[in-house]
């Protein structure tokens, strides 16, 4: 791949033993030749993970994840795949040559601006706690007076910025260069060039990535000031529209419940954590974005709940939060589902002043009553309008239809919707289903920043996933044998090669085993002595989800892989066979649409098609398939 050679990707596999990597993660034991660990992805009591040495790859046969050691530290540290390479490389202590990198920050300029952030936390939270001046004390006592004293400003790394040059100074001492401050937009240029610190007498909130390394901050002013709440600027390390506070203590709490929080501020964040809701996070002065979204879902498998203050402002955030509607959120979008659910707090409430006042219980159950977006915000529609009056509910009723006009094309997702909204408006649903289809969703948009605030796909794969429908038996079955094909030639590349023909040949069901087929022969082709990691990591690049694909064959476990193999691949050509003949027999029935001759010599061919199914049918034997 561009940046990081072949070579130093399979040395830096090579150094980390999946077993000893997933271990420092979650307790595994070992049963028989594998080893079995509870998902550290979705909340389980029994392990589900298996953990294969031989071939260094896992499959949860409970959520369906799976793949190699960059996929895990992918999905655990939300990683793309050169920095999961970067960092096992770190861990194994290997040295790695990375080229052709294009414009974006190298590997040590990056590592620079990371030690400026960190100083500078450092620095802050010294302030804080040590600093005997009246501005410090009074950023002290504001905290306390929130709740937020005791052990929570070492816990969070809260620091005091007293402005005034000490924190230039002080950086410079430590060897920092002027333009490395400014860079990491903790320092800038004032009158004459003059180098200034960036925050001046505010309470400082470290921003960290989700691997909890500080990249940014955030100052909330002591006593009177405006801006209230100032943010760093966009900087190499820190961009808004990615990056979400308290994710890096929040994502393990997020995957054992599969639901993540979202509400508005850092204090909102800590007061929550503190009593005990940690899967909780906040946006950085910027409304929620698509990008957050599938950020979090990474984390989050089963739900996003965005907890809206009861004030004017976080009403305004529930109407922009009723841009993320698309067919993302409908059940056709199958696995890749995304659960977002609101709930508005009461009584003009914040989440913190919540938690003081009624306390964690009452808050986790306000979450857990959280309404699906989409009938959040057509209630929410409903409710500004008077249905007591005709012309009221004229208004509410188109009000309401722009809510659903991203997902129309949904029939599962519209049917109760739209009951729901005739009931209020009492209007026929007919009437309303026809004035759905008049209206046209909204297209996407983007911001400067390239974050997405109108509709958007929640899948980052190129391969569009199948829809939720239920299929026959025997579809369900082939698509089983082709899943179970292209898992054993993963483990197996030997057998891949042997069969590369038929892999080749296949008429795929699924245009995701498709895909993964194409990327498989194309790593064998390029290395015939690919390993099944190497075979998964690329197939991964192409398709994100082909790793639990190819991880989650269940027949090896009882079939000697050689005759599986040739099992399978006979049954993908019978089938295959069976939907040739199943095509031309179709042509046959209208025998006008074709020449005389030409019908005579397709009726020959599916004779011909037929009698060699049927030879092929009685010498193929079946197996004992579990």
């Amino acid at each position: 791949m561009a940046g990081i050679s072949d070579e130093d990707i399979q040395r830096v596999r090579e150094a980390n033993d999946l077993v000893a990597v997933i271990g420092e993660r979650t307790p595994v034991k070992q049963r028989g030749r594998d080893f079995w660990c509870c998902c550290p992805f979705h909340n389980e009591k029994t392990p589900s993970c298996k953990i294969d040495p031989s071939m260094q790859l896992w499959h949860c046969f409970g959520c369906g994840e799976g793949g190699d050691v960059f996929g895990f530290i992918m999905k655990i540290e939300d990683l793309s795949f050169p920095e999961a390479v970067r960092r096992l490389a770190e861990r194994a202590h290997i040295e790695i040559t990375e080229t052709g990198r294009g414009p974006s920050i190298g590997s040590g300029q990056k590592a620079r601006l990371k030690a400026v952030c960190a100083e500078t936390a450092a620095f802050y939270h010294r302030q804080l706690m040590r600093n005997p001046d009246a501005e410090a004390g009074a950023a002290r006592s504001y905290l306390a007076g929130r709740g937020l004293g005791g052990e929570v400003p070492k816990t969070w790394n809260l620091g005091f910025a007293p402005g005034r040059g000490q924190l230039v100074r002080h950086l410079a001492a430590k060897g920092f260069k002027p333009n490395e401050m400014i860079e990491a937009n903790v320092a800038l240029k004032g009158d004459g060039g003059k180098l200034r610190d960036r925050f001046f007498n505010r309470i400082m909130f470290p921003i960290n990535d989700p691997q909890g390394e500080c990249i940014a901050f955030g100052g909330r002013v002591v006593g009177k000031g405006e801006p209230k709440y100032l943010n760093s600027q966009e900087t190499p390390l820190f961009h808004k529209s990615q990056v979400l506070y308290g994710l890096d203590k929040a994502k393990a709490s997020m995957a054992a419940s599969g639901v993540a929080v979202v509400v508005e501020g850092y204090t909102d964040v800590i007061t929550l954590s503190e009593a005990g809701v940690k899967n909780v996070v906040a946006t950085l002065g910027t409304a929620l974005t698509m990008r957050h979204i599938r950020l979090l879902s990474r984390h989050a498998q089963h739900r996003i709940v965005y907890l809206f203050d009861g004030d004017e402002a976080g009403q305004r955030a529930a109407d922009r939060a009723l841009a993320f509607i698309d067919e993302s959120m409908t059940p056709e979008a199958g696995r890749t589902k995304i659960e977002l659910a609101a709930v508005t707090l009461p009584d003009n409430l914040d989440p913190a002043d919540f938690v003081v006042q009624r306390g964690a219980e009452a808050l986790q159950a306000l979450i857990a009553s959280a309404q699906p977006l989409i009938k959040y915000g057509i209630e929410r529609r409903l409710a500004r309008h008077d249905l007591t009056r005709a012309e009221g509910r004229a208004a509410a009723l188109t009000d309401a239809l722009s809510v659903l006009a991203p997902i129309k094309d949904s029939l599962l997702a519209r049917d109760y919707a739209v009951q729901m909204i005739a009931s209020s408006v009492r209007a026929r649903e007919q009437d309303v289903l026809d004035q759905l289809e008049q209206l046209t969703p909204p297209r996407a948009s983007q911001t400067d920043d390239g974050s997405d605030v109108k509709t958007a796909s929640a899948t980052s794969s190129n391969v569009a996933p199948s829809a939720a429908v239920t299929l026959p038996q025997a579809e369900l079955n082939r698509r089983r044998f082709e899943r179970e094909l292209l898992s054993l030639a993963a483990r197996r590349p030997d057998l891949a090669l042997r069969h590369a023909d038929a892999l080749a040949s296949t008429q795929w069901h699924e245009q995701a085993h498709d895909t993964i087929a194409q990327s498989l022969l194309e790593t064998l082709a390029n290395d015939p002595a690919a390993t099944p990691a190497r075979i998964v990591t690329d197939a991964s690049l192409v398709y994100p989800a082909a790793a639990g694909i190819l991880t989650s064959g269940a027949m090896t476990d009882s079939i000697a892989p050689e005759p599986l193999a040739a099992f399978l691949v006979e049954e993908l050509a019978i089938g295959d066979a069976e939907d040739a003949i199943a095509a031309l027999k179709a042509r046959l029935k209208d025998p006008s649409r074709m020449p005389a001759d030409e019908y005579e010599f397709l009726f020959e061919a599916v004779a011909a098609m037929q009698k060699d199914l049927l030879n092929r049918r009685k010498s193929h034997k079946p197996l004992a398939l579990s």
